[in-house]
């Protein structure tokens, strides 16, 4: 549970000599720049470099228009390589023209070509239609209307029989849909078309009213081939260009990739005179071999000091931590990364989640299939939650050995156990007396996470400077003795006949903790020497705090209670297979592992998402919330990557 050492660097030099030093900078990888204001207060005399990134339009039109060509260009290596800002944009103009030139034209030709083949799909609706359409059409007393109906509504038309002009004559039919022609005179064209929109017709032009719809086809059919070599042949020019200027293309795109980037370091940038000053942040490990490059150019002059130093200039944070934690940095990142000076949590949520989730998917077969599914979403699709599916799998399968789960069936493994000198599974989820000590265990397991989170707040506390926060909060050594007190003495009287709850235990251990903690402010300022350490008034103080002591002693309830989901969870599992099997033993013995296999599948799924999305909520509200704020900023060093 670390963050990387970090260094706050000021970079001063000479102007003739930026462009070289933001070069360095830039192709480290590692400096994450800063504002200069940040660092130095009187800034009077200096100026901006620039406020706005010459390469951003540039580049934003070029990768729009590679973008549509779906063509793939990995940046290359261009150190080599240094256009002036007019040959980029020259470049950049010339080359998203002609694209979206070809673009236009296969565009165009794929429009034509769709065109027609739809054009064709409605008049082999027609192909009975011995007439020419325009000549139906331009019919001085009567109106027609070619279409389509649903077919319950051509069934409808009964009830319109002895209605005049109602009358849909069908050509052909297809699964949803009959396609036809309805005629009206001129005069009651309207109620008629009303009658038809309301058994919900369809209208559709017929293209080529002055060809009979049999003819149309034939000129369709000798028509698509036609626009079909069209659009290859657009598709073809578009290809050879990409593939004659691949190289150039490719250079140009990362050399401006580069600059927009490097760019984002010249905006934090200010001038005084002849001279430049740059700060930012490097990893300590990074500090050495930045140094040996800046140190070549002349005129620079460097100065780093170690971030523990810079607090008041919030040094960005770069988490570290093992491969076996290093997946679940997704999750802190979610909730945000830690201030400098504050833990990294990423390891107790990697132990926690895992063992959590365990519990409650706890299932052999399918725990070995979310391992696997876990591994194939890493691997083939790059996705980060697979990396955290696949140990929670492996926990999956190790409590699901604890309660004797395979896919559902609880009793597969008895040989095993019996082999293991045990009389049985260790544990038979859905008898009543074990349905009792798997919620007692869920909170028991609860009480001790929570704990260990207000440990966690005390080291954090300490770790930062916060005394009076780490001795005196609900969550410092204070709500430790209070809340463990109160839980230890509650269970002594209650389950283990241990009168416990003394006089003394009660003002000792309850009592005066409570009153640490309510009078938190005051001691805190005692402690810090603050001046002010005394309220304004003690009556108002009482108050006020009267309500949050409530809140306070409600949180810990609900903190508490909430782990119940845990071993409901494990209940719901069982409950859900035992559904699942009733089902397959109903449907008989054709349909029983189809019913199996679909309800494995369904409840993996399902409960899967469930939980992940219930320990997630634990880590967050029950545990996160009582020792971590969240509130750094990342490190995001200037760095190209290639998509």
């Amino acid at each position: 549970m670390a963050v990387s050492s970090m260094q706050a660097v000021n970079v001063i030099g000479l102007m003739n000599h930026i462009d070289e030093v933001i070069t360095v900078l830039g192709e480290s990888g590692v400096f994450h720049p800063d504002e200069v204001s940040n660092f130095y207060s009187d800034l009077k005399e200096f100026t901006h470099l620039q406020t706005k990134n010459s390469y951003a339009e540039p580049l934003t039109n070029l990768k729009s228009a590679l973008n549509q060509t779906k063509r793939n260009f990995p940046l290359a290596d261009v150190s080599d390589f240094s256009p002036s800002i007019e040959e980029l944009e020259s470049f950049s103009a010339t080359t998203t023209a002609e694209i979206d030139t070809l673009i236009a034209s296969k565009v165009d030709a794929e429009a034509k070509l769709e065109a027609a083949k739809h054009d064709l799909s409605i008049a082999e609706h027609f192909a009975g239609l011995d007439v020419e359409i325009q000549k139906v059409l331009q019919m001085k007393y009567m109106k027609a209307r070619f279409g389509r109906l649903p077919k319950d509504s051509v069934k409808k038309l009964e009830a319109y029989k002895d209605t005049e002009y109602v009358d849909f004559a069908v050509c052909t039919v297809d699964k949803t849909h009959s396609w036809g022609v309805y005629f009206a005179p001129k005069e009651n064209v309207e109620e008629i078309d009303k009658i038809f929109e309301g058994l919900f017709f369809e209208p559709t032009e017929l293209v080529g009213e002055d060809e009979t719809p049999g003819e149309k086809i034939e000129g369709y059919k000798k028509e698509i081939p036609l626009l079909e070599q069209k659009a290859k042949e657009a598709q073809q020019k578009l290809d050879r260009y990409l593939d004659d200027n691949n190289e150039q293309i490719t250079r140009y795109l990362s050399k401006l990739e580069e600059l927009y980037l490097y760019a984002g370091i010249r905006s934090k940038a200010l001038q005084h005179n002849n001279s430049f000053i740059i700060v930012g942040w490097v990893p300590s490990e990074n500090k050495k071999q930045l140094q040996r490059r800046l140190k070549k150019i002349r005129s620079v002059e460097l100065d780093f000091s170690p971030a523990k130093d810079e607090m008041d200039k919030r040094p960005p944070v770069k988490l570290k931590n093992c491969f076996f934690a290093r997946p679940f940095e997704f999750y802190t990142e979610m909730y945000g990364v830690p201030n400098y000076n504050e833990i990294d949590p990423t390891f107790f949520i990697a132990i926690t989640y895992i063992v959590i989730f365990g519990i409650m998917f706890a299932d052999i077969g399918q725990g070995v299939c979310l391992s696997i599914i876990g591994i194939l979403m890493w691997k083939l699709k790059g996705m980060k939650i697979g990396k955290i599916l696949a140990p929670c799998g492996i926990s999956s399968v190790i409590f699901g050995t604890v309660f004797g789960s395979v896919f559902g069936f609880e009793h597969v493994l008895d040989q095993l156990y019996y082999a293991m000198g045990f009389n049985g599974k260790p544990i038979e989820v859905m008898t009543s007396k074990s349905i009792i000590s798997i919620l007692l265990a869920a909170v028991a397991i609860g009480v001790l996470l929570v704990i260990t989170a207000m440990c966690l707040n005390v080291y954090s506390s300490f770790k930062q400077g916060h005394i009076g926060h780490a001795l005196f909060s609900a969550n410092g050594v204070a709500g430790i003795i209070f809340y463990s007190s109160l839980i230890f003495g509650m269970v002594c009287e209650l389950f283990l006949n241990i009168r416990i709850l003394t006089l003394p235990y009660i003002l000792g251990l309850i009592v005066l903790p409570f009153l640490l903690i309510f009078f938190k402010e005051p001691l805190d300022g005692l402690i810090s020497r603050s001046p002010d350490w005394k309220p304004e008034s003690w009556g108002g103080y009482i108050m006020e705090h009267l309500i949050e002591s409530i809140m306070v002693l409600l949180e810990y309830v609900t903190n508490t209670v909430s782990f119940l989901r845990v071993g409901a969870f494990v209940l719901v599992h069982a409950g859900m297979m035992m559904v699942v099997f009733v089902l397959a033993d109903t449907a008989g013995p054709v349909a029983y592992w189809p019913i199996v296999i679909f309800g494995n599948a369904f409840v993996m799924v399902l409960e899967a998402l469930l939980v992940s999305i219930q320990v997630l909520r634990l880590e967050y509200y029950e545990m996160f919330s009582r020792f971590y704020s969240g509130e750094g900023r990342p490190f995001e060093p200037v760095r190209i990557i290639n998509d």
